[in-house]
C-alpha cells in the first residue's frame, strides 16, 4: 500500500468517481447511490460550509474508495462517518482500514472527539459490522425494523480524544 495516497480536496471529477466506487459494492439500492453523489455535490456548492468533508483513497492515480464525514448537529464535537467505500476490486488489500484512519484524521483536525457510523442489520452487511469493530468502533445501539421491516440499524461509536 505505499502507493496508497489520500486528498481532501474535491474535484469536479468526484461525482462520477463516487458513483462509480458505491455502485461497485453491491451493496446500496439505487437512491442510496444517488444520495452519496448528492454529498460530493453538495461539497462542490458550498464547499465547507456544506457541513460533509471528505477523504478520497487513490492508488496510481485513479480513486478507488472516499469516506465523507461531518460535525453532528447540536453536539459539541460529535462526527457521523456518513459514508465509506472502497471499490470491490480494490477490497481486502487494506485500503479500507487505512481511509478509516485518514478519515479519523480529517475528523480530528475538524474537532471530533466522538465518532457515530451506522450501517444495516441486515445479513449482507455482516461483513461491514465486522470491519467497524476491527477498526475498534464499538456497537452502541441496535434499532430494529429502522430501514424496513427486517432491516435494524446498527450504530458505532469510536472516541477519539476529550473534547477541544
Amino acid at each position: 500500500m505505499d502507493d496508497l495516497l489520500f486528498r481532501t480536496a474535491v474535484k469536479p471529477s468526484d461525482p462520477d468517481a463516487v458513483r462509480r466506487i458505491v455502485e461497485s459494492t453491491g451493496f446500496f439500492y439505487p437512491y442510496e447511490v444517488d444520495v452519496a453523489v448528492e454529498l460530493v455535490d453538495a461539497h462542490l456548492a458550498e464547499g465547507e460550509a456544506s457541513g460533509y468533508h471528505f477523504v478520497f483513497a487513490e492508488l496510481g492515480g485513479e480513486t478507488v474508495g472516499y469516506g465523507c464525514v461531518g460535525p453532528i448537529a447540536c453536539t459539541q464535537s460529535s462526527f457521523d462517518f456518513f459514508w465509506i467505500a472502497v471499490h470491490s476490486r480494490c477490497r481486502g488489500r487494506g485500503v479500507g482500514r487505512h481511509l478509516v484512519e485518514a478519515c479519523e484524521a480529517r475528523m480530528r483536525q475538524l474537532g471530533a472527539s466522538r465518532v457515530y457510523v451506522e450501517t444495516s442489520g441486515r445479513e449482507q452487511y455482516e461483513p461491514t459490522r465486522r470491519f467497524y469493530l476491527a477498526c475498534g468502533y464499538q456497537e452502541v445501539a441496535v434499532f430494529p425494523d429502522y430501514y424496513a421491516p427486517g432491516d435494524a440499524k446498527v450504530v458505532y461509536l469510536k472516541v477519539l480524544g476529550p473534547a477541544i
